[in-house]
C-alpha cells in the first residue's frame, strides 16, 4: 500500500479507508467512520479522540457479535433473560441471589448450580438466562436436554466415539442440563452422564434443573450407589436454589391477563 499524501481529496479519502478495512477486516469502522468523523468534526475533536471514537466503536460491534456467536452456539431453545423474569411471581426465589449468580463468578471458578422444583416454577428460564449472561461474559456454553445428551452418548459409545464426544462437552465452561429427572435413565444411561460430570469437576462449571427433590433421584437413577455419587458430583462446592412447588408460569400468566 503507497503512503498517504498530502491533498489527497475527500473522494480518494474514502476509497482508501474503505479498502483498508476491508484488508484488515474492520466492518464497524468501514461502514461508519464517516458518521464518526462528522461528529468529531462538530464536537471539535482532537485526531487522537476521533481515533480512540473509531477503535472503541469497533470493540464495542466485536463483542456483540461475539456475544451473538456464543448465545447461538449454546443451542438455547428460546431466548430468555435475567431481566424478564417476573420475580413476584414466584417468592420462593431471591432476585439477590439470582443478580449474583448473573456475575458467573461460579462459571469462572467451574462451580455446580442446581435449580431444584415443580414445573412450572421458572427453572429453566433461569437456566437458559444464567447461560445467556456467561455467553455474554464470553464464556462457552451448552445447553441440552438430560434425554438428549444420554442418547448422544449413548451413540457414541455405540460409534466408538465416546471419548470424543465427552472432551467436546468438556471443553465449554458452562453446561447447562435442563429437565434431569423427567426420564428413568438405565444404567449403561446413568454411567455414560456420570462420566461427563466427572469430566468437569471442579474444572468446568455445571448447571441442572430438575422437578424432582434429591431424595426422588432415584426414580431416576435406579442404582443407589451410582445416583449418591452423582448427586455429590453436582452438590459438592456449588449452589441450590430451590424454585419451589407454585407454577411461576401460572401466576406470570394470570398477572399479565389481569392487565
Amino acid at each position: 500500500m503507497t503512503a498517504t499524501r498530502r491533498g489527497v481529496t475527500e473522494e480518494a479519502a474514502v476509497a482508501a479507508v474503505d479498502s483498508a478495512c476491508r484488508l484488515l477486516r474492520l466492518p464497524t469502522i468501514r461502514s461508519r467512520f464517516g458518521e464518526i468523523a462528522s461528529a468529531a468534526e462538530r464536537e471539535q475533536l482532537t485526531y487522537l479522540g476521533f481515533l480512540a471514537e473509531l477503535v472503541m466503536a469497533e470493540c464495542d460491534d466485536r463483542d456483540k457479535r461475539r456475544s451473538i456467536r456464543q448465545i447461538t452456539a449454546a443451542g438455547f431453545p428460546r431466548p430468555k433473560r435475567i431481566e424478564e423474569f417476573d420475580f413476584a411471581a414466584n417468592t420462593s426465589i431471591t432476585p439477590a441471589v439470582i443478580n449474583q449468580l448473573a456475575t458467573c463468578a461460579w462459571v469462572k471458578t467451574g462451580q455446580p448450580l442446581c435449580l431444584i422444583g415443580d414445573s412450572g416454577t421458572g427453572k429453566t428460564h433461569l437456566l437458559i438466562a444464567l447461560g445467556t449472561a456467561a455467553a455474554e461474559k464470553g464464556y462457552r456454553v451448552r445447553y441440552t436436554l438430560a434425554s438428549k445428551l444420554v442418547n448422544e452418548l449413548v451413540e457414541a459409545a455405540d460409534e466408538k466415539q465416546l471419548s470424543k464426544t465427552i472432551a467436546r462437552y468438556g471443553r465449554v465452561d458452562l453446561l447447562c442440563i435442563d429437565e434431569l429427572g423427567y426420564m428413568e435413565l438405565d444404567r449403561r444411561g446413568a454411567e455414560l452422564l456420570f462420566q461427563v460430570l466427572t469430566e468437569r469437576e471442579e474444572k468446568s462449571a455445571i448447571a441442572i434443573a430438575s422437578n424432582e427433590a434429591f431424595s426422588g433421584w432415584t426414580k431416576t437413577f435406579t442404582d443407589p450407589r451410582l445416583c449418591a455419587a452423582i448427586v455429590d458430583r453436582l452438590t459438592f462446592a456449588g449452589q441450590i436454589i430451590e424454585t419451589g412447588t407454585t407454577s411461576y408460569r401460572l401466576a406470570h400468566a394470570r398477572a399479565a391477563k389481569s392487565k
